[in-house]
Formats: structure tokens, sequence, C-alpha cells
């Protein structure tokens, strides 16, 4: 399993009516602190967190400034094993100017609107993606699937979405 190298979340809890004196006292009821809103978009959340051929794909397919936008987006992105898993030559056709097409739509095919965090996708058993076609969701012996693909470190939020990693490319269905 792989595990993303950013912090997501920084948790700190003040101390409320604390000193160093001995005779001071703690407050009855404790203070709740926030997670930090992200500040990254999802496109500089993949950046952080090294998912080189994931950012090299976005940008040659001109989606850039699509997943750097508003949104929200929820991202189901491939680690670089994954993509480094499809036939060989794969990554490298699409990659090229003339198959840019096809990498849109395989890219859109990860890609749902709106930011659905990890507790409402075990309720959905599929959802449409921005390429058009639904990608089927499912939970097997306590893994998310999506499609074939396994989640494997959900709810990295961004500040315009969430991005879920998962081990595989998903494809999208042929014409």
């Amino acid at each position: 399993m792989r595990f993303l190298p950013i912090a997501l979340f920084a948790l700190i809890l003040p101390l409320a009516g604390c000193s160093d004196s001995p005779d001071s006292t703690y407050m009855d009821e404790p203070v709740a602190a926030e997670a930090p809103a992200a500040t990254m978009n999802i496109v500089e959340t993949a950046v952080a967190a090294e998912f080189n051929t994931l950012v090299a794909a976005v940008q040659a397919a001109e989606l850039v400034d699509v997943l750097t936008g508003p949104g929200p987006f929820t991202v189901f992105a491939p680690t670089d094993e994954a993509f480094a898993a499809l036939p060989e030559g794969t990554v490298e056709t699409l990659l090229m100017p003339e198959n840019r097409d096809q990498l849109v739509a395989v890219l859109t095919y990860h890609v749902v609107s709106g930011k659905v965090m990890a507790a409402d996708v075990v309720g959905l058993t599929s959802a449409p993606t921005v390429q058009g076609a639904d990608i089927a969701i499912s939970v097997v012996d306590g893994a998310v699937k999506i499609n074939d693909a396994t989640v494997t470190s959900a709810d990295v939020e961004a500040s315009n979405g969430v991005i879920h990693v998962i081990d595989q490319v998903i494809l999208p269905p042929q014409d």
C-alpha cells in the first residue's frame, strides 16, 4: 500500500485557560479544533503527492486549468505504479499530441463532479463521470472498488474537491 507523502490534516488542540502556574485550572469544556481547510487545489495536491504520471497526463491533455478551477471535483487518482502496470507503451502512446482526445477521455473517466467523500462513496453503486460514462462502485471485503480498481487512500482533500487514490487506471467503455 502506498501512503501519500504529504500531511493531510494537522490537528491542534489549543489549551485555553492554562498557564505555567501550579494554581491554574483548565476550562471545564474542551475546545475542539478544526482541521485547517485545504489550501492546494487538486493539481497542486497531486504534484505535492508525487503523482508524476497523472500530472504529466493532465498537462498533456491540457486539463490543468479545469482541475485548478473552482470545481468541486472528485478525482479517483491512479498511482504511478497503476500507470506502469498498463501494457508497455500505453502511457507513451496516450501522451502523444495526436492521441489527446483519447487521453482526455481516460482522464475525465476518473473524475466525478462534486465533492464525494468516502462516507458518501460507500453508499453508491455507480456515479456519472465527467467523461460521460458511469463508474461502478462497490464494497468488497471492506475495500471500496471503483470498477476493478481498489481505493487505497481516501479523502485527500483539496481546495476544489477531493482525491481518492486507486491502484489501477480505469478505462472508459468503448463505444
